[in-house]
């Protein structure tokens, strides 16, 4: 499921992933809550909490993942990928090859240092 932090600037929006993602998770909570960011700020400025294994995530969840990085391809900005999975945090040092904007993996115990980063705010 992802959540919605709420707790963050109004330039950053954040989830957090625990348990089973699907792509309905993607479509009822992260697509809208993306529409809006664009239509408020122009970019995104993402921070994403994983705390549940790659494995919990649909074959779906990762193709409206894919459909939605493509389709606000120009809009990202930073997005902060916080998780204890090595793997993960660097795969989504791969996304600054392929998306234009700043990715960057912190460990949870680094979450307070991914909020600076993506927010800006020291």
């Amino acid at each position: 499921m992802l959540e919605h932090i709420r707790y963050l600037p109004p330039h950053v929006l954040g989830m957090h992933a625990v348990g089973y993602v699907t792509i309905g998770d993607y479509e009822k909570a992260l697509r809208p809550l993306l529409e809006q960011q664009v239509k408020q700020t122009g970019r995104i400025n993402f921070l994403l909490i994983l705390e549940t294994k790659i494995k919990n995530f649909t074959a779906g969840a990762w193709c409206g993942n894919i459909r939605l990085g493509l389709k606000y391809f120009t809009r990202w900005n930073k997005v902060a990928v916080v998780t204890d999975q090595d793997g993960v945090r660097e795969f989504s040092h791969l996304f600054k090859y392929i998306l234009p904007g700043k990715f960057a993996g912190y460990k949870l115990e680094d979450l307070d240092e991914a909020l600076k980063w993506v927010t800006g705010i020291k």
